[in-house]
């Protein structure tokens, strides 16, 4: 199994319908401060469920949803293909869009699941589909010092906050057994310091990164902001 196959079948990963509904309201809040005008073209790549995507899209004039796993992509078809401003593509659909035809790329809780060669060439990328003056977002990166344990403590933050304690530690037990353990124990999740992201980001022709609130709800994980030189 991979990690697309993971993210393409049955998961726990979100430990009950309103972890997964506040989970994705919150994200598209976070994206919706970053779109930079009314009639921006934004692609969230690696977005998932997006169940908020309707709201993000109202924020926007044309919004793409970019998902590998095939069976997530038809999911958001279902949900989003009534709505005229919303697309969802695959990631070679993403590949074959034009030169310099976006204004906002946002790629939420990807890099740790791509190898450095993959994020590579996903950052050679986006910067070749941004227009002169877009921006990238990569959004809940994993420094190397952030462990398991600081990741099962914020969610369960969030979720006392959210009114799903229960359901999180029920959750945490079911994840303690499940194949996101195991692939993790396997892959690993990619983890980088703020200096070697950055690093990347400039390597791949993007200004030097800022570093805004991260997405979500785990303050320890990093957020980058870069823009396509002018």
């Amino acid at each position: 199994m991979s990690w697309r196959d993971f993210w393409n079948g049955e998961h726990s990963i979100y430990v009950s319908p309103r972890h997964k509904l506040l989970h994705y309201r919150a994200i598209a809040s976070d994206l919706i401060d970053h779109i930079p005008a009314p009639d921006a073209a934004v692609l969230d790549h690696g977005c998932g469920e997006a169940l908020d995507a309707a709201r993000v899209a109202a924020a926007c004039g044309r919004l793409q949803l970019c998902e590998a796993a095939p069976n997530v992509r038809e999911k958001l078809r279902a949900q989003f293909g009534r709505i005229g401003n919303i697309a969802v593509v695959s990631p070679e659909e993403v590949e074959a869009l034009p030169e310099a035809s976006l204004d906002l790329v946002v790629a939420n809780s990807l890099v740790q699941y791509l190898s450095p060669d993959e994020l590579k060439a996903l950052l050679r990328t986006w910067h070749g589909k941004l227009k002169p003056g877009g921006a990238l977002i990569a959004a809940d990166v994993i420094p190397p010092d952030v462990s398991p344990l600081t990741d099962a403590s914020q969610l369960l933050v969030f979720a006392w906050r959210g009114g799903f304690l229960t359901a999180a530690l029920a959750g945490l037990v079911r994840t303690a057994f499940s194949d996101y353990r195991k692939l993790r124990a396997q892959y690993g999740l990619s983890t980088y310091t703020p200096e070697e992201m950055s690093a990347l980001i400039r390597e791949a022709g993007f200004a030097e990164p800022q570093r805004p609130k991260n997405f979500g709800h785990n303050p320890h994980r990093m957020t980058f902001k870069a823009f396509k030189p002018t």
